[in-house]
């Protein structure tokens, strides 16, 4: 892994990953579609480059000179299949035909868990997916697309499904930070959750050991929404979480859903984010070691949770979703 190129820099993953190649003095490529954004960058040790998955020309000169590509730039909300297809799906197949002709050695992919629905047990290896919503069902068929591509070419494909991924920058603390979260159901469901340290770390691991195929992965202690809830308010007691119904919650983000359409802005509370966070999606622990043989720096959201805290105190963050600066 001489030369990196990271989509997605800006974003709350990307950012992260960003971060760790450029402290491991790699100087990775960030690709950068909104300017503006491209400050967060500002202290990193790294080179920039402007381009737009939609625009292909923008990508050849991306991926020129790159062996290995870390695949996070989408748009990332549970909206209409409709809606979120051509970033996904379209824009992956843009990168994946740019670094191709380019020769590129090597792409890795942050895949989600999404590409399951409900699960009455905890997901391995061996789950076959069934996507409940437009996000899940876009991220796996990019997801086998570009797996198809780059076999026909001969790079090395890996996708990394990544459980709920949780951290100073991510949405979650963003609003914790403001002392309440609505969550819209029970919070009863098991669900597997991810340090972000720990997600950048997996997806760098796999860039550098050349692994190939899917792999499933999550922090080693899967639990309910209430008790990461639970673990957050342990650290941070001014938290107040508020559950709405799940049926209120479902009328709600239609209404949100209609509003948001009619003035072409994403949906962060939509009835697809309302669905996801309501499925039951615990993964079998172990999987970082087993998979990728690296140890998880937060093992479960109670050592997670307070480092995520410590961080946060540090900066202002505004979620790319809230951001609507070109």
């Amino acid at each position: 892994m001489d030369k990196v190129l990271v989509t997605g820099a800006t974003g709350f993953i990307g950012f992260e990953v960003a971060r760790q190649l450029a402290d491991r003095g790699l100087r990775p490529r960030l690709l950068v579609r909104r300017p503006l954004r491209g400050m967060i960058l500002k202290g990193l040790e790294a080179e920039i480059r402007q381009g737009d998955l939609m625009q292909p020309e923008s990508l050849r000169r991306a991926v020129e000179g790159v062996d290995t590509v870390i695949h996070l730039g989408a748009l990332a909300a549970f909206i209409s299949y409709r809606l979120v297809r051509p970033s996904i799906v379209e824009g992956s197949r843009n990168l994946m035909q740019a670094a191709c002709s380019a020769g590129v050695r090597q792409v890795v992919y942050g895949g989600s868990l999404l590409v399951y629905g409900d699960q009455t047990s905890s997901i391995d290896q061996a789950t076959p997916p069934a996507p409940a919503s437009g996000y899940g069902r876009a991220k796996l068929e990019a997801e086998q697309m570009m797996q198809a591509m780059a076999e026909e070419a001969g790079l090395r494909f890996a996708s990394i499904r990544l459980p709920h991924t949780y951290g100073a920058r991510s949405l979650f603390f963003e609003e914790a930070r403001r002392g309440r979260i609505l969550f819209p159901g029970s919070g009863r469901n098991r669900y597997a959750h991810l340090n972000v340290v720990d997600a950048a770390r997996a997806l760098v691991h796999a860039a550098e050991a050349g692994s190939r195929g899917v792999m499933v992965v999550a922090d080693n202690l899967p639990c309910t929404w209430n008790e990461f809830f639970e673990a957050v308010r342990t650290f941070y007691p001014r938290l107040k979480v508020t559950r709405i119904p799940k049926a209120l919650a479902l009328m709600g983000a239609g209404l949100l859903d209609a509003a948001c359409t009619l003035l072409h802005r994403p949906n962060l509370y939509s009835v697809g984010a309302v669905r996801s966070w309501n499925l039951h999606q615990p993964v079998e622990p172990g999987t970082l070691p087993t998979l990728l043989g690296i140890q998880p720096l937060y093992p479960t959201v109670q050592e997670g949770v307070p480092a995520v805290l410590d961080e946060a105190i540090a900066f202002c963050w505004r979620h790319s979703m809230k951001d609507f600066c070109r």
